[in-house]
């Protein structure tokens, strides 16, 4: 496959490490793919990520030491079946402190203990140590759910994201107290309609619709997130990924995530954009006072305190775009900015074009609902969004949707595989659509979709690509008529699912598109590749329904001519 250069955020010695370490095959010898095993470990696979809070496993936390904790909304009974899980499994089961209004009311911080947030029905976990459950990996494991007629599952699921939305303030990052301060990327009306547009899902089209009246007002006050003035980017009319905590996050167990950040920027200092600032190890409280703001607070957090090399520390702007990459779910990348910690410096492709589905979701649940009013408030918010997206992000010398960085006022020069996120969502004109189809190249491979063409040796970048961007790019160019990009996507990478589990029988998070199999190996940041997985086996169900023919088509939304 040929690749179109690009510029790098990173140096050429990383570089050739990345690609050094990331193209080298595994010891294994290569199994021989086959779909039916990989339907069948799929079939095991609910069974064995499926939580429950009535039982005891699902209560442990392998990111955070201390005794287990199950906090409940404020206010609220403590039904009788949670005390008992309490006194069974040992686990303290409290309140929390107040009621959330939106997100961000409790600060974590002041918590006695982190813990998990009691969610009432069974869910799906990712695997490994994503022992809980996630935002959007949930949209991508509900497809598979539905795709399987697993209808009261894959309800569930909706119902847990909106009891969240109603007693924590939006759809959390993962149902723990340490992700109260951020959400991830906004499926919830898309999870919605995955359980509507499914005629056995409800009893009744009464049932349906009493569904709907419960469910809209709640996705509406998880769209308000996005539309706070921590979330907007800038004066553009789009929004940004921001969590509305600081310093280091709450799940890292130590320090040494930090550590190496500070080490690679000391070893690329043409590359560091500011992250550094000149600080002691053992400061005193003068100083101790001043890093409180420019960069974390060294005395409340131990995290903080040994985040120090050699004279140096991570800056408050540093964590704020830490925390904002793990919004996005694009942990880690070296797409905006190394390690990601630039994230909430752009309007980025992906969040806007999700909004944009969003607010369409909307308008059309409320004409469901006869709430004509409101459709037509959805419909003036998704056009404006249209026109700043096409303003900002569509890049037509390049054919390509750029993520717009408003605090430096110019696109990234870098492509992302996120630039096919405007097909699925039905924003992109046909024009803009046949454009980006055209840059194919620049990220397909012999496994599927990279997500980008700049190895920088970390996980979401060039040569690894992932069930969810390779779902929504494929879904997107399908329901733009491009059915033979979409079949033979699909075909890539379901082949590379197949490949992974017939070399060492497993379903993992990410792959190699490189090489077409599950050998991953990453230099910088989580290097981890979970098995499981959750996302992973819910996609695998959707590429072969599309691959058999029993694919739902989408038709775009009805958009003009490219500026």
């Amino acid at each position: 496959m040929t690749r179109q250069a690009s510029p790098s955020s990173l140096r050429p010695r990383l570089i050739a490490m990345a690609l050094s370490c990331a193209f080298i095959t595994t010891a294994f010898a290569a199994g021989t793919p086959d779909p039916a095993k990989t339907r069948t470990y799929i079939d095991k696979a609910w069974t064995t990520l499926t939580r429950s809070q009535e039982d005891c496993a699902s209560l442990v936390d392998t990111k955070v030491v201390g005794h287990p904790v199950l906090y409940v909304p404020a206010g609220q009974a403590v039904p009788d079946a949670v005390t008992a899980i309490g006194k069974r499994c040992g686990v303290d089961v409290r309140p929390l402190p107040k009621k959330v209004e939106q997100l961000g009311d409790i600060d974590a911080t002041r918590l006695p203990q982190q813990g998990l947030l009691y969610l009432p029905h069974p869910y799906v976990v990712p695997g490994g140590f994503f022992n809980e459950m996630y935002g959007w990996d949930s949209y991508f494991i509900q497809l598979g759910l539905v795709a399987d007629h697993r209808l009261d599952l894959a309800k569930d699921m909706v119902d847990n994201a909106l009891f969240e939305v109603e007693h924590y303030g939006g759809v959390l990052n993962a149902n723990r107290t340490y992700y109260l301060s951020r959400s991830q990327p906004p499926f919830l009306t898309a999870m919605m309609t995955a359980v509507l547009d499914d005629p056995a899902a409800f009893a009744s089209a009464d049932a349906r619709r009493e569904w709907l009246a419960k469910a809209y007002p709640l996705a509406v006050r998880n769209y308000e997130i996005w539309t706070r003035p921590e979330h907007r980017a800038g004066d553009t009319g789009l929004a940004r990924y921001y969590d509305l905590g600081s310093g280091p996050v709450l799940e890292a167990k130590d320090s040494e995530y930090y550590k190496g950040v500070i080490r690679w920027l000391r070893a690329h200092p043409k590359d560091d954009p500011g992250y550094l600032i000149k600080a002691a190890e053992h400061p005193g409280e003068a100083e101790a006072a001043t890093l409180k703001d420019a960069s974390c607070d060294v005395r409340a957090s131990k995290v903080c305190e040994g985040a120090w090399v050699d004279g140096y520390r991570l800056t408050s702007d540093y964590f704020h775009g830490d925390r904002a990459m793990r919004e996005s779910g694009f942990d880690t990348n070296a797409h905006f900015g190394p390690f990601g910690g630039s994230t909430h410096h752009y309007a980025d492709a992906s969040l806007n074009s999700l909004l944009y589905r969003y607010e369409r979701d909307l308008h059309d649940f409320a004409l469901q609902l006869g709430k004509a009013g409101e459709a037509e408030r959805w419909a003036k918010a998704a056009d404006a969004r249209k026109v700043a997206m096409d303003k900002y992000l569509w890049n037509a010398q390049a054919g390509m949707y750029l993520d717009y960085d408003f605090i430096a006022g110019k696109p990234s020069p870098l492509p992302y595989v996120t630039t096919y996120y405007p097909l699925w969502a039905g924003l992109a004109s046909p024009q803009q659509a046949a454009a980006v189809r055209g840059k194919l190249s620049v990220f397909e491979r012999k496994g599927g979709l990279s997500m980008d063409n700049h190895a920088a040796g970390v996980q979401w970048g060039e040569p690894f690509g992932w069930a969810p961007t390779n779902w929504l790019a494929i879904k997107g160019l399908d329901d733009y008529g491009f059915h033979d990009d979409a079949r033979r996507l699909a075909g890539k990478f379901a082949t590379t699912v197949d490949q992974g589990l017939a070399d060492d029988g497993t379903i993992r998070e990410k792959y190699n598109m490189v090489l077409g199999n599950a050998d991953v190996k990453v230099m910088a940041g989580y290097s981890e590749n979970v098995v499981g997985f959750g996302w992973t086996n819910g996609v695998y169900l959707k590429l072969h329904e599309l691959l058999d023919g029993k694919a739902k088509k989408t038709a775009p939304a009805k958009t003009e001519k490219t500026p």
